[in-house]
């Protein structure tokens, strides 16, 4: 299967990717745009693979979180337009206009880099200016954004293409997401009162794309949506998981009742039983805390995890089931009539989905199918 000597491995699943994109597109309409949010190695999916999959299904940008993500896809050969969703510092702002990307710019100081940069290369620097309505973090606040943006219009080497902002609670709250989308409209109103006209604007997430349909603008940014997670628990959107978790069993033990598994010997069998241990651990990105909680499926039945999850292996009680040591076992995925989503380790983990896909080790190879 290409995965190396040691048998656990992660499976994308390209076909599923496909359908979430057209999801997203039968959303949103015609005439708005895509941009397909590819940072953290495409939430754990890999970041070149998926690249080249949205660029073949004809998405108009690609979000990434820092320059070093974009490098490797300009290296590869990725030629869609891509925004550096992160701030960076006045060093690295040589390499946005080198590799032509578009940056995001909460303030003047970036901008007048970018600007003294682009001019010695004779190019124009493509930003995007973040304003922050309410998430706290990067983003020129909205009550100083038209006179941030009256200034950055002035700088001749310096072309803004683009105005947003984020979510930080479209799930769990609408009625602050709504009052975001409306300061953000009046923004937009008043550039265009001042003659400011700026091509593209967005501000929805996965949840903006999904709830909000007046935050489309014309460009969206999904995210989780893309690799078939909801963004949000219950709603009622048709998507495709794309990452299955796999391992398979190494070792099999019969153990008498009375015997302790793993560290801490927090799991003591009850009667005579065995015990499959597999190659996969916190070592791999699958959480310590799923210790004697989660369950994994082997020929579709689930089986729960017993002892503490070590670095390298975690070990599951079958009882008297027949097994034989290479046996397949899924982690996250389905297998016959039975699934195991990255959402429901996430409720057991006491976090998100998005974590329990971005933590995936490097370790574990993806295989596209």
């Amino acid at each position: 299967m290409g995965i190396g000597s040691r048998p656990t491995w992660a499976e994308v699943d390209l076909g599923a990717i496909d359908f979430n994109f057209r999801q997203v597109r039968k959303i949103i309409g015609k005439g708005k745009r895509i941009m397909a949010v590819v940072k953290c190695d495409a939430y754990g999916h890999g970041l070149l693979a998926i690249a080249k999959r949205m660029s073949s299904l004809g998405a108009d940008y690609l979000g990434v979180a820092s320059i070093d993500e974009a490098v490797i896809l300009r290296e590869k050969k990725i030629r869609l337009p891509i925004l550096v969703l992160g701030n960076i510092l006045s060093k690295d702002a040589g390499l946005v206009i080198k590799y032509r990307l578009a940056q995001a710019i909460s303030d003047y100081r970036l901008a007048l880099e970018l600007n003294q940069q682009a001019k010695g290369a004779k190019r124009r620097a493509i930003v995007h200016i973040k304003v922050d309505t309410g998430m706290g973090r990067l983003g020129v606040a909205y009550q100083q954004a038209f006179g941030l943006i009256k200034r950055l219009s002035r700088l001749k080497n310096l072309r803004i293409e683009g105005l947003f902002t984020h979510f930080p609670s479209a799930d769990s709250d609408a009625g602050f997401t709504r009052y975001q989308i409306e300061i953000f409209s009046q923004l937009v109103r008043k550039l265009k009162e001042k003659r400011i006209n700026i091509p593209l604007l967005h501000t929805a997430n996965s949840m903006g794309i999904v709830g909000y349909r007046h935050s489309h603008f014309n460009l969206v940014r999904p995210g989780l949506m893309l690799y078939g997670i909801p963004p949000r628990a219950g709603i009622n959107l048709q998507l495709k998981p794309a990452l299955s978790l796999k391992t398979r069993v190494i070792f099999l033990k019969r153990m008498p009742p009375g015997q302790g598994i793993s560290y801490g010997r927090n799991y003591i069998t009850k009667k005579e039983t065995t015990i499959a241990v597999m190659p996969i651990g916190y070592g791999d990105g699958y959480p310590r805390c799923l210790s004697d909680r989660a369950d994994v499926l082997i020929k579709g039945r689930r089986f729960r995890i017993c002892g503490t999850i070590c670095m390298d292996y975690l070990m599951v009680d079958v009882g008297d089931f027949p097994l034989r040591v290479g046996q397949e076992a899924v982690l996250i995925g389905r297998e016959k009539q039975n699934s195991v989503s990255a959402a429901e380790l996430a409720k057991l983990s006491g976090t998100i989905a998005y974590e329990i896909l971005c933590g995936i080790g490097s370790r574990v190879p993806r295989i596209y199918i």
